[in-house]
């Protein structure tokens, strides 16, 4: 049986823009080939770009499945993304444009950013918090919030980001597990015109937290009258930031810190058991995340550049925080949800700051498209010059009606494929060089060495396998935090004796250009019938039907096949469910890449569960249609979605 089997071929191809590649900071692809020689060379020159209190003896010391980057060097973070622009025109240059959902604006320098930072780090020196503390932040997105990120930095401090829409109880289990000293939060954020009430969602996690002595609380709402004070404050563990920033020096000396020095910790969910800590360090995630921004975005000094994402995330801090601020770039932030007060609110912000660059998710854009066309052609988005997609595969149509509808066709699309655990983007387009393929996350950036392998650790040439990376690379994570052994276990031992192989968890295809095509969790294969089916080929089959927005699809078991495809199946604005579509959806699947992967089950929704971070959770999906107890949905972003789906398949299947 192969690993996987290909379904679905796709053949339209993008050139770069004409003009597009005179101006590109990559426009030579000799480049690729220097780097894939010397991977080593290619990212010390990366890390010379960075400023360094003193120089790295070792590029690479590289004991698997162990690596340590750029030994005997010494930087800080911080000083990188804000110090060191304050020496030329960038001082007044905006770093933050930050927009909160119900439209209050503000707008940092880097002058003002740094500032800030001090500010923030002596608040932290102040409570306590001393090099190597662990400091938890649950906030909105806010400025305070990448104001304390790089605080943390400034002194040494590893910072532990909790998304803020998480519950009491994972931000509890979150913090228990580093041993965090002090918690920074806010006393709410707004989603949806309603409060989010962090502070007591804080409160409700600290009372079985024993490790935290301080709470920083940011007031980002405010009221004070009946039913409006969202915050109770503890005397003597409790401090409003504004309050005590004005009782602390507005300079605060940063700590030099050796190169692998930890950074942050962020925690990733695991598929059983307690979350996992990811551990990153300073030198090798602070270049890799740089390099990774400048040469993936082809940044610009003019750009305004948006990441859609919250720093709850590793997106948020590779390419709202670190990546773009160590190149001294314009980042536009927003608190809110993209469809309030109306579906149209991410193409009015991008008119009103004039957003150059815009990276978001597939879930987004296939909501995008759900919402209709209108709301996006009534917007100027004539500033855009690059698109971006990151979090999930992207189903060939949904690239295309972002290249056609939200690029005007002139936009280059980099569809990068990473991780939390890689730190950075490792297989992109760039999008000076790299003729695009809707799908296709194209090649490795340079310095990374990806490889197609069976599940005997054999290269596949052509076809579908096993994505493994088979170099180590400088923003790599370095370990679980509190649990080496399941470091190992979990990234490098799925091919045994190799454990120098990376094994990200996703199947892969590649064409025959070398293209690879990510087909997702392998832990999602369907098998029918004796064939290895990735989610993303009929999931794309679906998607490219001009009723569909977006589908999910999971197997359950079948007495004759093995397993049968169930398909949940969300349609465009305008359309209606009804069993002459659901024979028609069945049968295009068919049509465009085989019977065997035909569906068994056509089930229509509103919505699909998703994460918080915008991912489809399949796992439940095969619950309901298995017809099992549902698991665990604490990690949802509507759990009555859950609900309403099973009630539907239920009487779907009665």
């Amino acid at each position: 049986m192969r690993d996987l089997d290909v379904l679905l071929q796709e053949h339209r191809t993008f050139p770069p823009p004409a003009g597009f590649r005179e101006r590109a900071r990559v426009a030579d692809p000799a480049l690729l080939a220097r780097a894939a020689e010397d991977p080593e060379g290619f990212w010390a020159g990366e890390a010379a770009a960075l400023q360094w209190d003193a120089p790295w003896d070792t590029v690479l010391r590289w004991t698997p499945p162990h690596a340590r980057w750029f030994e005997g060097g010494r930087l800080n973070a911080a000083v990188n993304c804000v110090d060191r622009h304050l020496d030329g025109p960038r001082r007044n240059k905006a770093a933050l444009i930050w927009e909160g959902e119900p439209g209050d604006r503000r707008t940092l320098t880097y002058w003002d950013l740094y500032r800030e930072v001090n500010v923030a780090a002596s608040m932290l020196r102040h409570l306590g918090v001393r090099r190597g503390d662990r400091v938890a932040i649950y906030m909105p997105l806010v400025p305070e919030a990448v104001v304390a990120m790089l605080a943390c930095a400034r002194i040494g401090a590893v910072h532990t980001v909790v998304f803020g829409g998480f519950s009491p109880e994972s931000l509890r289990d979150r913090i228990n597990d580093c041993g965090c000293t002090v918690l920074i939060t806010a006393d709410g954020g707004y989603r949806r015109g309603a409060v989010v009430p962090l502070k007591r969602n804080a409160d409700a996690a600290l009372a079985e937290c024993p490790t935290v002595k301080h709470v920083l609380v940011v007031r980002r709402v405010g009221g004070t009258g009946p039913g409006e004070a969202h915050a109770q404050m503890v005397e003597g563990r409790d401090h409003w930031w504004h309050e005590l920033a004005a009782q602390v020096p507005a300079e605060c000396a940063p700590e030099s810190m050796e190169a692998e020095d930890l950074l942050f910790i962020l925690y990733t969910s695991g598929t059983t058991g307690k979350p996992k800590g990811i551990v990153h360090t300073t030198g090798g995630y602070l270049t890799g995340a740089a390099a990774t921004m400048k040469l993936v975005f082809d940044l610009r000094e003019e750009d305004v550049y948006w990441c859609t994402a919250d720093i709850g995330w590793i997106t948020g801090h590779s390419y709202l925080v670190y990546g773009p601020l160590a190149n001294g770039a314009t980042c536009l932030l927003y608190e809110g949800a993209p469809d309030w007060p109306a579906p149209d609110r991410f193409w009015a912000l991008c008119a009103r700051h004039g957003v150059t660059i815009f990276y978001t998710a597939p879930t987004a854009i296939r909501a995008f498209m759900k919402w209709g066309d209108h709301h996006v052609a009534k917007h100027d988005l004539s500033r855009l010059r690059l698109l971006g997609s990151v979090g999930e595969p992207i189903n060939p149509e949904a690239w295309m009606w972002y290249h056609q509808v939200v690029g005007r066709a002139r936009c280059p699309i980099v569809d990068t494929w990473w991780q939390t655990e890689t730190g950075a983007i490792m297989i992109t387009p760039l999008p000076g060089v790299t003729t695009t393929k809707p799908g296709s996350a194209t090649h490795p950036f340079p310095g990374v060495r990806a490889a197609l392998l069976d599940s005997a650790g054999a290269e596949v040439p052509v076809g579908g396998g096993l994505l493994a990376i088979t170099h180590p690379w400088p923003s790599m994570l370095r370990t679980i935090w509190g649990d080496d052994a399941r470091y190992v276990s979990t990234y490098f031992s799925k091919w045994p004796g190799r454990p120098d192989l990376y094994f990200p968890g996703d199947g892969a295809k590649k064409d025959e250009d070398g293209y690879l095509w990510i087909l997702g969790r392998v832990d999602d294969v369907l098998n029918v019938a004796g064939h290895r089916i990735g989610t993303m080929e009929v999931e794309s089959a679906l998607v490219d039907h001009p009723a569909v927005a977006e589908a999910a699809v999971v197997g359950r078991t079948h007495e004759l096949k093995g397993q049968a495809i169930a398909a949940f199946v969300t349609l465009r604005a305008g359309q209606h469910p009804s069993g002459t579509l659901r024979d028609d959806l069945r049968e295009h699947v068919a049509r465009k890449i085989g019977a065997l992967a035909r569906p068994d089950d056509v089930l229509f929704s509103a919505d699909l569960p998703k994460t918080r971070s915008g991912k489809i959770m399949r796992r439940l999906l095969r619950d309901i249609a298995e017809g099992r107890a549902l698991g665990d949905t604490t990690t949802l972003a509507d759990p009555a979605v859950v609900a309403s789906l099973k009630d539907q398949y239920e009487a779907q299947e009665g």
